[in-house]
């Protein structure tokens, strides 16, 4: 099975680590460096299978090749996963798990993802040189992330409405998260109308209250009335039970993995439904620690951040002039970039 994945996603490398003296378990996905190392950060998770883990970490990897491609980094994908309870995490553990990347010789670099932090990366950093997103790299990448977002959001506002000024627009954000939360302040500090949605109650509540904004039961999310929904939290939440509930013009938000598969798209595209592919428009944490490993500034990383904006005014142009969706413009640019650097065709992206 693990052999046919890697095929149909056309992944280098799988590693599987374990160690049994903390209880490690481990999965490093290496899809491609034609371009340059794989960086992606490392997540810890209790998925219920071992199947489980493999398909996200495969999934996430091949992303990460496709973000770093058209971000116009010198970067490949990679991705980790580790399979358990985050309240087992120990230091012992983490450094174990940073002995295991110091093996892989810098063919992927890791940083910070879902259930480990900056600490884990200074613990990490300790055992390996392969590392990003420490305490004494560039800070926290959320907030570059949020205005990527924000400015890749306004580039299909300018797309759909003729303008970039939001002012008039209502937005419903799905996750109000350090993206999320960002994301909302951004828009508000623009004049528009926001709408959230959490399944943490309590922090739908605090953030709501912060910044003035109005808050939607995550079970009525989808069919809110708004010109633009923004899911910013848990990936495949636009899939063939909820396309047909979304009212709004465009589809824009910070998570990873948003599309439940790729036809899903075309979908978005047969209702007239504007969707920024999520791998362009939430670059700006792998350009903020991507900047971190060719030491280059924070400053740096905004400027690129903010050119998202630039960057889906682009594809948004070619994807109409080639008759097709956003997604498909979008992939067919990074393989491009992939392609110059070898004689290799590249494996589509296929979910």
């Amino acid at each position: 099975m693990v052999h046919q994945q890697m095929a149909a996603f056309g992944h280098e490398q799988v590693t599987h680590f374990v160690d049994e003296e903390t209880g490690l378990e481990a999965i490093v996905a290496i899809h491609d460096t034609t371009l340059g190392p794989s960086l992606g950060g490392t997540r810890l998770l209790p998925y219920e299978t071992h199947d489980a883990a493999l398909t996200d970490v495969l999934r996430l990897s091949r992303a990460m090749t496709y973000k770093a491609a058209a971000s116009d980094l010198d970067l490949g994908g990679g991705k980790a996963v580790i399979v358990a309870d985050p309240t087992e995490k120990t230091e012992d553990f983490v450094r174990a798990y940073g002995r295991m990347i110091d093996r892989l010789g810098g063919h992927y670099i890791t940083s910070v993802d879902v259930n480990t932090s900056v600490t884990d990366m200074d613990h990490i950093a300790d055992e390996t040189d392969h590392v990003v997103g420490t305490s004494a790299g560039l800070g926290d990448p959320s907030p570059i992330t949020s205005r990527g977002v924000f400015e890749g959001l306004r580039a299909c506002v300018d797309a759909t409405y003729g303008t970039r000024d939001v002012s008039d627009l209502t937005v419903t954000i799905q996750g109000v998260g350090k993206v999320g939360s960002g994301l909302a302040e951004l828009l508000v500090d623009h004049g528009a109308d926001v709408i959230v949605s959490d399944m943490h109650e309590e922090a739908m509540n605090d953030v709501a209250r912060e910044y003035g904004l109005g808050t939607v039961d995550p079970a009525d999310v989808y069919r809110t009335d708004c010109d633009v929904f923004a899911p910013c939290a848990v990936g495949g939440v636009v899939n063939d039970e909820t396309i047909p509930q979304l009212t709004c013009d465009i589809v824009a938000g910070g998570a990873n993995n948003i599309l439940e598969r790729r036809e899903h798209a075309e979908a978005l595209l047969e209702r007239d439904i504007l969707y920024a592919p999520d791998y362009v428009i939430n670059a700006g944490g792998l350009i903020t620690v991507a900047a971190e490993h060719t030491g280059d500034s924070r400053e740096d990383a905004l400027a690129d951040a903010i050119a998202i904006g630039d960057r889906m005014e682009e594809l948004i142009d070619r994807a109409e002039s080639e008759e097709t969706t956003v997604l498909e413009a979008a992939d067919r640019y990074a393989r491009e970039r992939i392609e110059s650097a070898t004689d290799e065709p590249v494996p589509q992206s296929a979910d």
